[in-house]
């Protein structure tokens, strides 16, 4: 019997004061979860890009925060407009579909708006941070910070809200279950779909265009091995990414499925369950095809944990959450292989696989494991959404993006790197960061 058993349709009770300090208070710590990411991105990263690495983190949050909220909040419908209009809906099928939010417009009457409303929207703030992060981490040591900027102001002006209001906002993946029938309606509390999905299919579109690191890929075949430069960022960035996690996977279920304030405690140690089988799972594999563990493939196997956590905690069992995040710790470092060998994908971060794959296990695995009858269906056709149609938009607007603001630097400011091409100086500058030779 899953922990919760959320239904939409039935009315919300106010949140009292109590609920919103807790949420609030643990709105506060889910940054650290940001943070962590960002320090794992950038120590997978080379040296000599890890200064424009990390500015770019800031400059991409902060453009991302306020896009979202002078145009994305409106879309997203987060807050009622004066009117009162839930958003653009069209009739099919006799049925409603809310494809579009219609909220007021520069947040007017955040201050009026009711206590769970206004946390609903920090939610989506920080979401929306996380998600114009992720792609800028794929695109390492090649991607303008120009362009990344420019990235975010799309994703959180328009991507982003448009996948919020069909899951959090009363949408229509919101409304399959009161349409038709299927569980209740798509599941995503802790941004699976909407920060995870999404920013793993926005990372996809951004390799594709930017093309792979320069002698990444000989002509001869085989990849060349680039390691990060630093693994006690990435690793420390993962026991960071921890506390932000379980503050946000907790956070999304008291606002997304009204759970209980009993449930919380199951949700933070199904959190680290699904982390810790991840990262023993990669452990054990890598050891086993490589002889020793690798440090940034076993990191990469712990945030896929967490990331399938953030569709799941909330309705599995502890028993369902080991085999959720085994499961994704297994298949991290296969996929990594297969996209790098195989497809010739470039993606430092591992952006695609941790984040994009390992969010769309963790949804499936919310319908495989749900009590109610419809709710594995429901996810399957939140799944296709985010494929068919939030992989080809993100993907049209970044190459049409490209034309205008290039996503590639120049061959001369990649050989030499990011932080001397656009920042002038290096993250350290007492030390030799690289060798040209392995340009020629």
């Amino acid at each position: 019997m899953n922990p919760i058993a959320p239904i939409p349709s039935a009315p919300v009770p106010p949140m009292g004061e109590g609920v919103f300090a807790l949420v609030f208070a643990l709105l506060l710590l889910a940054p650290l979860a940001i943070a962590g990411v960002a320090l794992i991105n950038n120590g997978l990263g080379r040296s000599r890009s890890a200064a424009q690495a990390l500015l770019g983190n800031l400059a991409i949050i902060a453009i991302g925060a306020i896009v979202f909220a002078l145009v994305g909040a409106t879309l997203t419908g987060s807050l009622p407009g004066s009117s009162g209009s839930a958003g653009f809906s069209f009739s099919a099928a006799g049925k409603s579909w809310n494809w579009l939010g219609a909220g007021s417009f520069l947040l007017h009457g955040l201050g009026s708006a009711a206590p769970q409303m206004q946390l609903e929207l920090l939610f989506e703030f920080l979401s929306v941070a996380m998600a114009v992060l992720l792609p800028w981490g794929s695109g390492a040591d090649r991607f303008r910070l120009a362009a990344g900027c420019a990235s975010a102001v799309i994703l959180s002006a328009f991507v982003f809200p448009l996948v919020a209001h069909w899951i959090w906002a009363g949408g229509w993946l919101a409304s399959l279950g009161v349409n038709f029938s299927l569980g209740s309606g798509f599941l995503d509390f802790g941004g699976a779909a909407t920060v995870h999905a999404l920013g793993g299919l926005s990372a996809l579109a951004v390799v594709w265009i930017a093309g792979p690191r320069r002698a990444k890929f000989p002509k001869e075949g085989l990849s060349t091995a680039m390691p990060g430069h630093n693994a006690a960022y990435v690793l420390f960035g993962c026991m960071l990414a921890l506390v932000g996690w379980l503050a946000w996977n907790a956070a999304g279920a008291i606002l997304w499925l009204h759970a209980p304030l009993t449930a919380l405690p199951g949700t933070a140690i199904n959190t680290l369950l699904s982390a810790s089988a991840a990262i023993v799972a990669t452990l054990v594999l890598t050891r086993v095809r490589f002889g020793k563990p690798d440090a940034s493939l076993c990191a990469n196997g712990w945030l896929a944990g967490l990331v399938a956590s953030s569709a799941c905690a909330a309705i599995v069992t502890p028993g369902e959450s080991i085999l959720v995040g085994g499961l994704a710790g297994i298949f991290t470092p296969l996929l990594v292989e297969v996209l790098e060998l195989a497809l010739s994908i470039d993606d430092p971060s591992g952006a695609i696989t941790v984040h994009g794959a390992a969010a769309l296990w963790g949804l499936f695995a919310a319908g495989l494991f749900a009590s109610q009858p419809g709710q594995l269906l429901a996810q399957l056709v939140g799944i296709a959404a985010l494929l068919g149609v939030i992989l080809p938009l993100v993907y049209l607007l970044f190459a049409l993006l490209n034309r205008v603001v290039p996503f590639r630097v120049d061959p001369d400011g990649e050989r030499m790197g990011m932080d001397l091409h656009e920042l002038g100086g290096g993250a350290y500058p007492e030390f030799v960061i690289h060798r040209d030779e392995s340009y020629r």
